[in-house]
């Protein structure tokens, strides 16, 4: 039923000095979306851009931890937060605000509004890239998130089993469903190696590819399941910081590229006039 005198909803507002704002989902927990985001912010820094990331992901808050940085954020002039830098990448969490065990209970509007203070009201610069790091699932926060900015795309992290690609295909159509391009799809976890040589395929590697292939999306590349992931970003020293020279490093910093490429891809598409500062 139409409501002619409902409100129009807002319209998304570029923010000042950043060229390409990317949402990165997935459609269910546990697929290491967090951590796939903090690697990518990390690569795509060390590949020499400006980068931004935040930790949208309200009720699990884990990029401080990541990145290794906890303090609080200082005020600055108009009343602006100033951002975390950790290891190049410039980033603003609620886990900076309330850290601690203590659980963070708030209901939808609340949600909206911190996202909202995170976009407008943190002193991010100049980037060349600010990453969200969303929630899980297909909750109304990428509505208030595509409400609020325009988005140059969406990165959908999946594991290879049936079950979290059913949830990822559902994030796929809620982002087509609210006109944000998906840049394409990660594999996380995708096998593992063992120290011998031999390979363990935990989670179905490649069916994420295959996906893709199916849907008509790029796929952006896997990242293997790795010990070293889990304790480089529990100790706040992520992977991607190995760069080139290690195997998870190599493997994130591809990713990176091919996000570059892709979201270039999309900016010519969409005739976006990129800014030289």
């Amino acid at each position: 039923m139409s409501h002619p005198h409902a409100p129009e909803p807002p319209s998304p507002q570029r923010l000042p000095g950043i060229q390409h704002i990317l949402a990165i989902g997935s459609g269910k927990g546990g697929v290491g979306k967090t951590t796939v985001a903090v690697n990518l912010a990390v690569a795509l820094s060390k590949l020499g851009h400006r980068v931004g990331l935040i930790d949208a992901d309200i009720y699990g808050p884990n990029v401080p931890t990541m990145l290794g940085a906890t303090r609080s954020p200082s005020i600055i002039g108009d009343n602006l937060m100033e951002p975390i830098l950790a290891h190049g990448v410039r980033f603003i969490s609620i886990g900076l605000i309330s850290p601690g065990d203590n659980p963070i209970i708030m209901r939808g509007p609340r949600l909206h509004q911190i996202l909202r203070q995170f976009l407008q009201q943190v002193a991010w610069g100049e980037l060349d890239y600010l990453l969200i790091d969303l929630p899980p699932g297909t909750g109304d926060v990428v509505i208030s998130l595509v409400q609020t900015v325009p988005l140059s795309g969406a990165i959908v992290v999946s594991t290879g089993s049936a079950v979290a690609l059913e949830d990822a295909r559902k994030a796929i159509a809620m982002f087509l469903q609210t006109n944000v391009e998906i840049i394409g799809l990660v594999e996380n976890m995708s096998q593992m190696t063992l120290p011998d040589g031999s390979i363990i395929d935990v989670f179905g590697a490649g069916a994420t590819e295959q996906t893709a292939r199916q849907l008509k999306l790029p796929f952006l590349g896997s990242v293997d399941l790795d010990p070293q992931i889990r304790t480089s970003g529990d100790s706040g020293l992520p992977a991607a910081l190995g760069g080139a020279a290690t195997a998870r490093g190599q493997e994130f910093l591809t990713i990176a590229e091919k996000i570059i490429a892709r979201t270039q891809e999309l900016a010519a598409k969409n005739g976006v006039v990129m800014e030289i500062s």
